[in-house]
């Protein structure tokens, strides 16, 4: 390994929200932030410099998104994931939260609607809910837990009852899934396809952790590599977690569909977005243009942080298993043996065992009982986090 992902990079006094925020969140500042889903490492010295260079020119006027940008994204996915891209299909967009919303505005009337999966990322919700339109819950089924912790699966029979009804018209689909970190089967995601052509929804497909797939599970499918010219589909892509550059606030929306594209496309000018950032511009290209070598070290990294943790907790934190994640640098921890309600759980992990995580209860009610930990950061990192975990449960005994 060249890239040193076992040095930490001290991020307080950046304006993190990770580590900057934490007072605010958690009632005190000194607990190891594991929670906003970003990592700690630098990003690939190729963004750096594209920034850097960037900089130099001293005039941060109106821009232009250039036939380059572009040109990156095809090039990345048709490299990447044997998916070919036409440049038409391409709509910027200043994030995939933002693009959310505006897909309930451009694809339903208020009322209607929204498909989607808990537990599940928290804006699925609100941008469903602040667009003025309604959740219509599809749970994932937990397969088993325990020992080996929880595998989850989509519910088919019951998400072909929710796409019958009269109201539902989107179905927001999270491919990679965000928090549970499965990569979906070829046959979960075809029955998807089959189920929104019959009910003539719209499918918008969060991929943003599409490169953050590990080497020894399944890879993953490009929903529309598997979809037909008659699907209504909208994929979210973006380099912001592939590379560890959210905070520059760029993503695209992939529509092939030309009716579809103008829709969303009429959304965003009566919302007067997306502007053009220089910075997010040149962070964006720079990584699928460069990224991929800093990407692939990242996985091997982060496979080794997910097999770590896993070894630990499920061997020596007891009331507490975790399965192995297929994708993301999250892990999806099953605290329900601890026999706490939910409240009491985000106390303990945080009084007791000063550590910050997301509660499982904001992705959704089927997330009671869990934490979200976020493993992407130094081993070392890691390794303190699940050792004050360790003594706060022998303490609580």
């Amino acid at each position: 390994m060249t890239i040193p992902f076992d040095q930490p990079v001290p991020r307080e006094d950046t304006c993190s929200v990770k580590f900057d925020a934490r007072k605010a969140v958690f009632g005190r500042d000194d607990v190891i932030p594991v929670w906003v889903a970003d990592m700690d490492f630098a990003a690939p010295e190729a963004v750096t410099r594209a920034l850097m260079e960037r900089a130099a020119h001293p005039v941060y006027g109106y821009t232009l998104f250039p036939d380059s940008l572009y040109q990156s994204i095809i090039d990345w996915f048709r490299t990447r994931h044997d998916w070919v891209i036409q440049r038409e299909w391409i709509l910027m967009a200043p994030g995939v939260v933002p693009s959310l919303h505006a897909a309930c505005m451009a694809y339903s009337e208020p009322g209607q609607g929204v498909i989607i999966q808990p537990p599940v990322y928290p804006p699925f919700f609100s941008s469903v809910r602040q667009s003025g339109r309604t959740v219509i819950e599809n749970p994932l089924v937990l397969e088993q837990s325990g020992g080996e912790g929880a595998h989850y699966r989509m519910d088919i029979d019951h998400l072909e009852a929710c796409a019958a009804r009269a109201d539902a018209r989107i179905l927001m689909l999270c491919s990679p899934h965000n928090p549970v970190g499965r990569v979906w089967s070829k046959e979960e995601l075809e029955a998807v396809l089959a189920i929104a052509r019959k009910h003539d929804l719209v499918v918008v497909s969060d991929e943003i952790h599409c490169d953050l797939t590990f080497s020894d599970r399944p890879a993953h499918s490009v929903l529309a590599t598997l979809a037909g010219p008659e699907d209504a589909l909208v994929t979210a892509i973006a380099p912001s977690k592939s590379f560890n550059m959210p905070g520059l606030g760029l993503s695209a929306l992939v529509i092939p569909d030309e009716k579809r594209r103008k829709a969303m496309t009429t959304v965003f000018q009566s919302m007067h977005m997306p502007q053009c950032n220089p910075f997010s511009i040149a962070g964006f290209e720079a990584g699928y243009r460069e990224g991929g070598p800093w990407l692939d070290e990242l996985m091997g990294y982060l496979q080794a942080n997910r097999d770590y943790v896993e070894k630990t907790v499920n061997q020596r934190l007891p009331g507490i298993s975790v399965s192995s994640p297929e994708g993301t640098y999250l892990m999806w921890l099953d605290c329900r043996g601890l026999g706490m309600p939910d409240p009491e759980l985000k106390r303990f992990f945080v009084r007791d065992a000063g550590v910050g995580m997301n509660p499982g209860i904001s992705f959704g009610e089927p997330g009671r009982g869990f934490m979200r930990l976020n493993i992407g950061c130094s081993r070392s990192v890691l390794t303190d986090v699940l050792t004050r975990i360790e003594a706060a449960l022998a303490a609580n005994r």
